[in-house]
């Protein structure tokens, strides 16, 4: 057995609720194993809350909206005109003790710029920075749901089918690893739609972190 978190929508901030699941896991880094471990999640979960429609958000996904919002390929168009994935540009993004930002990922494929060795032997992130623009690195998961949810955002033929689910999983992210998850931004992005604060919280990374994280 293990436990994930699901994301559920929320009327008030932070936008989310999370709640931990206990489900079967099947060990494997295999597609089909992966799967498994999302389709024993959602099982326990339905169980819970057998109104609630769920999604994956990752390249595990069973459904072609979910493989679309992953961070590995959803796209962000910068002023340039070249776009590039929400991975990309996180990992591009990173400000650490001994280095970075190293922006020439940003334009990499999401899989080169996530195991690119400067990743690992930089040190400690410290802040973001991308596109003239600085992020600090509190809250952990501010610059994230910022980038995902304003890529999101360019993304108006999406909108409509996310905004019909109402929790979220990710079953690549393991909490004790990892701060980020692209099924918590989901879960802020479909609270903020549903709310008509959309509009607000995107027009620009100050009113965002303000609505977000009352910051």
């Amino acid at each position: 057995m293990a436990v994930r978190p699901v994301y559920e929508i929320s009327e008030n901030p932070p936008f989310f609720r999370k709640r931990d699941v206990e489900f079967t896991f099947y060990s494997g880094f295999s597609l089909t194993q992966k799967q498994r471990c999302v389709e024993s999640l959602h099982k326990s979960y339905k169980m819970l809350e057998p109104d609630k429609r769920i999604l994956e958000i990752s390249r595990a996904s069973s459904e072609q909206l979910g493989t679309d919002l992953s961070a590995f390929n959803l796209t962000i168009t910068p002023k340039n005109g070249q776009s590039c994935t929400v991975e990309s540009v996180f990992q591009g993004a990173k400000v650490f003790e001994n280095g970075g930002p190293y922006s020439d990922l940003i334009y990499k494929s999401s899989k080169e710029a996530k195991t690119d060795a400067r990743i690992r032997e930089s040190g400690n992130i410290i802040a973001f920075r991308v596109w003239d623009m600085d992020f600090p690195n509190e809250p952990k998961t501010f610059f994230y749901n910022w980038l995902y949810i304003t890529a999101l955002n360019s993304h108006p033929e999406l909108h409509k089918e996310l905004s019909e689910y109402s929790a979220f999983t990710d079953i690549m992210f393991n909490p004790a690893k990892s701060l980020n998850c692209q099924a918590e931004a989901a879960a802020i992005f479909v609270s903020l739609f549903r709310s008509g604060k959309l509009e607000g919280a995107v027009k620009n990374k100050d009113s965002f972190l303000k609505l977000v994280y009352g910051a």
